[in-house]
């Protein structure tokens, strides 16, 4: 089966998804203070960065892996369209996120839906590359770290959620910049070895 078609659909649910959430982000409505409304509605902006952040991040990587793939079979489409299922919904948790930090009540179940939401992202990723690699359609080198380090983060979150859902949040917005650090290091690492 033809990847192009795969590449297509997926790029376009990516966009609507990443367009969606600014939709989370509300324009006030008020008489005087507006600075202030506006600095008190910074979870809105703060989850609008995490979520958009990691759709990016799930993107660039959808391309990596769609690109050392040899072939596509029907199975494969499925689980892509999984994956492409949670990236859709990835709007409505950072809505709720943004929603409940700023009510200043149920945080922790705000915060705890919000890390199910990524972890079901996470694994349904993972699931799509254990797949390929078993069925030999991707010819690159498993990256136990890359994959592991999602399934591990999201789920912690989920339980620190409930124990203090700053730290949760912190842990959201570490995996996110692991995981844009970390191609970028190997990348700069492996010009660094090529040479001049």
């Amino acid at each position: 089966m033809s990847k192009t078609r795969a590449e297509a659909f997926s790029d376009g649910v990516f966009a609507v998804a990443a367009t969606l959430l600014v939709f989370s982000l509300q324009s006030p409505d008020v008489k005087s203070g507006l600075g202030t409304v506006l600095l008190n509605d910074w979870p809105s902006y703060a989850t609008y960065a995490i979520s958009f952040g990691t759709i990016l991040v799930i993107w660039v990587n959808h391309h990596a892996v769609l690109d050392s793939m040899e072939r596509f079979d029907r199975t494969l489409l499925f689980l892509n369209g999984l994956l492409l299922l949670t990236v859709a919904a990835l709007p409505f948790p950072t809505g709720v996120l943004a929603h409940y930090l700023q009510a200043g009540h149920d945080q922790q179940a705000a915060v705890a839906t919000y890390g199910v939401a990524m972890s079901l992202m996470a694994s349904a990723f993972t699931l799509m590359n254990l797949y390929a690699r078993q069925h030999g359609v991707i010819n690159t080198p498993f990256d136990l770290l890359g994959y592991s380090f999602g399934q591990f983060t999201y789920p912690l979150g989920v339980v620190f959620s409930f124990l203090s859902w700053y730290l949760a949040l912190f842990l959201y917005a570490l995996t996110l910049v692991f995981y844009i650090a970390l191609p970028l290091v190997r990348e700069a690492r492996t010009r660094a070895a090529s040479g001049p």
